[in-house]
């Protein structure tokens, strides 16, 4: 076919976008439209279709793409509670992407990660606190994880009337949370109830609120069938139940697994035959070139594989990449928006906001700025692998902890610091290095930074124990040991933890009388944590995972039934709930109220409530709304988060905050998986925290359903 004879009117913009799929479908060989179905497809240049890889990164700031904006690791987001934030930190991520997508262009440079089709956001169940991909998600609650994922969606993908900002991916599509050295095998196994109740609901939102274009299936198996090819997850739930129309990929090389280790198949041909025909459209990885031989083998046909092109080319086309600039308006996005003042400010503020105050025994914070003498020690306190977590960026002013504190003392003041020991293994800690600090500075106060990295926690992190899922969760090497002796000299102790996932605190949370989470909290953590240290910023942050006292409280790890798992069927008591945070103010709530105290089924309720700041000092509350079905005829969570809201309060200031319940949040979930609302009486409790917390100031008024 010459170039005279080439139908160039898929590159009309006013033409409807139907038809310039198909326009162009239609003058695609079999060829190259197999080619189109890979991450790294080619150029076309007859049809003057660019080379595109589909592969980009973007969970807390655009990653592996040079200079970027570094916002906390998602666990961290989660932890504000904070939906318009993580809404916005999205929206900043997707000027920042757009902006360095058309400055690649213009550099003739169309490589991985300068796209504008992400895979984010994580919004798998973080299930498990051994799961060392948890730190990427939005924590253990489908509800919490539900809302912000659709919040980051949006943000991702914009608002505007015909073009897509990006393309934002929830995955993994579904019933994924490790464990990570077997996922390319594993077969994990959930009922009905377990489906639909606890792994699902986020993606359901994600599509049908956020209107996500895309979705990425898991590595492993559920229920016996592959997740890149399930009939049923990709096929009945997802595009025949929720009408999903956007594209599905695989994760990496995920679809070589159903010959070589899920067994599914028996050849790479019937692998790739296998996702496409059940709704895999893209493929990240190469095996996809086997589709050829699959078609001459009647596996599979080229309608079939018309089907993927048209949904491939579909968000292509409503990104505006075969569009003039002009007319695109997210190209005009100027490159000095890159890890801008105003974006770095955000990133402070998501990091303040994502701390958690743990305990403060004796009011010991917030610190004086003016102290005499402080010694800062531990292996993360000037780590930037405490910065990052996993899926990062560069920015070009990295602060640490350590480098927080420094910025935030007074000029009078001396910080030593010295690291005491390793992150990993069992080299003893510098005892005498500590005793010569502590005595030679005459340190009044110590900050010890303890806690991981994702080094040795994450996705497939080879050479540790656990492949980067975790097989303790204690302080790692001998940081514990290192911690009783520093409590052991007497001074005051500030624990401050970095990590991506809950950590067995016992020995801490009974000796030491300070103790923050700070996560993995991005490019301005050092400062964000000082901020809160010497009370320029007041935390209320709340656990958006359990953090329990043993592994001995929970199932296998292997077990993906949720029974005996988080906070919604736990029975055994944690040693911090999720929902938790302390401030350095009090709240206090008073005249809960629902609009109506009797409804029918299939009708909703207005909730409201009054919170004052009972405190002297201006600060946040996460005020929470739980759902209790008291007389369920099926099992049903313990009682289950359907309501969330950061609000701002200033000393004696009292605000009403409200919410609406829907008829779908009270619903229980049925043996084959349907949700229904039965009549009886439920306990609607707003607080601080979960209801059985006696620190939340809970409130509850009964619902009677008839």
């Amino acid at each position: 076919m010459n170039r005279e004879a080439v139908d160039r009117r898929h590159l009309d913009p006013d033409l409807p976008l139907e038809e310039r799929v198909n326009g162009l479908l239609s003058q695609m060989t079999l060829r190259e439209k197999i080619a189109q179905m890979l991450h790294c497809a080619p150029a076309i240049p007859r049809l003057e279709v660019p080379e595109y890889n589909w592969w980009n990164e973007c969970l807390h700031g655009v990653a592996r793409a040079g200079r970027a904006t570094v916002f906390p690791q998602a666990i961290g987001l989660a932890a504000s509670f904070d939906e318009p934030l993580v809404r916005g930190i999205a929206e900043a991520i997707s000027d920042e992407a757009r902006a360095k997508h058309h400055q690649a262009l213009r550099q003739g440079h169309r490589g991985q990660y300068f796209g504008l089709t992400f895979w984010t956001p994580n919004i798998n169940i973080f299930r498990d606190p051994r799961w060392g991909r948890g730190q990427e998600t939005y924590g253990e609650d489908p509800h919490l994880t539900a809302r912000l994922g659709v919040a980051f969606v949006q943000g991702l993908q914009g608002d505007d009337s015909r073009y897509l900002k990006l393309v934002a991916t929830p995955k993994h599509f579904a019933v994924h949370s490790g464990p990570e050295p077997a996922r390319h095998s594993f077969n994990a196994v959930a009922d009905r109830r377990d489906l639909w109740e606890t792994y699902l609901p986020a993606f359901k939102a994600c599509v049908q609120e956020g209107r996500a274009a895309s979705v990425m299936g898991a590595y492993n198996r559920t229920n016996g069938e592959p997740c890149c090819g399930s009939p049923t997850l990709l096929g009945k739930i997802l595009r025949e139940q929720w009408g999903f129309d956007g594209y599905v990929v695989s994760d990496c090389w995920a679809i070589q697994d159903f010959h070589l280790h899920h067994k599914v198949t028996t050849t790479p041909e019937e692998s790739v035959a296998l996702a496409v025909r059940n709704g895999c459209d893209l493929n990240c990885g190469d095996i996809y070139a086997k589709l050829l031989e699959a078609v001459g083998r009647n596996l599979i046909s080229e309608k079939e594989i018309d089907d993927s092109i048209r949904r491939l080319f579909t968000a292509r086309f409503r990104l505006g990449m075969f569009d003039p600039e002009d007319r695109v308006p997210f190209s005009r996005i100027p490159v000095k928006i890159v890890n801008c003042a105003k974006h770095r400010q955000l990133a402070r503020r998501a990091a303040r906001e994502s701390i958690v105050l743990l305990k403060n025994e004796g009011a010991l914070l917030p610190l004086r700025k003016d102290l005499k003498s402080i010694l800062v020690v531990g292996p993360t306190s000037n780590s930037l692998e405490a910065l990052y977590g996993n899926y990062y960026g560069f920015a070009p002013d990295m602060v640490t902890l350590l480098a927080g504190v420094v910025g935030k003392v007074a000029e009078g003041t001396q910080v030593a610091y010295v690291a005491g020991c390793s992150l990993t293994g069992n080299e003893p800690f510098r005892s005498d290095e500590l005793s010569w600090n502590i005595k030679s500075t005459a340190s009044e106060l110590i900050v010890a930074v303890l806690g991981y990295t994702a080094t040795v926690e994450g996705e497939e992190v080879a050479g540790v124990d656990g492949g980067g899922d975790r097989l303790k969760i204690g302080l790692p090497g001998r940081q514990l040991e290192m911690l009783q002796w520093l409590k052991a000299t007497g001074k005051p102790v500030v624990l401050v933890l970095t990590g991506g996932s809950p950590i067995e605190l016992n020995w801490a949370a009974e000796n030491i009388p300070a103790i923050v989470m700070a996560w993995y909290p991005g490019e301005q953590g050092g400062h964000a944590v000082a901020d809160v240290l010497f009370g320029d910023a007041n935390p209320a942050g709340r656990l958006p995972v359990t953090f329990i006292r043993s592994l001995e409280q929970l199932p296998p790890f292997e077990d993906y039934r949720m029974k005996g798992r988080t906070y919604r069927f736990m029975t055994e008591p944690p040693l911090y709930r999720f929902g938790y945070g302390l401030s350095y103010t009090t709240f206090a709530y008073s005249n809960l109220r629902l609009n109506r105290r009797r409804i029918r089924p299939d009708a909703g309720v207005k909730v409201a409530v009054d919170v004052v700041n009972a405190g002297s000092r201006e600060g946040d509350e996460v005020v929470q709304v739980y759902v209790k079905d008291m007389e369920a005829s099926v099992p049903v969570p313990r009682h289950h988060l359907e309501g969330f809201r950061r609000v701002t309060l200033k000393p004696r200031q009292k605000k009403t905050v409200r919410f609406s319940l829907s008829a779908r949040q009270l619903a229980a979930i049925a043996d084959d998986g349907t949700p229904f609302v039965e009549p009886g009486e439920f306990l609607i409790s707003v607080g601080g925290g979960q209801p059985d917390d006696p620190a939340s100031g809970a409130l509850s008024v009964p619902l009677t359903v008839r």
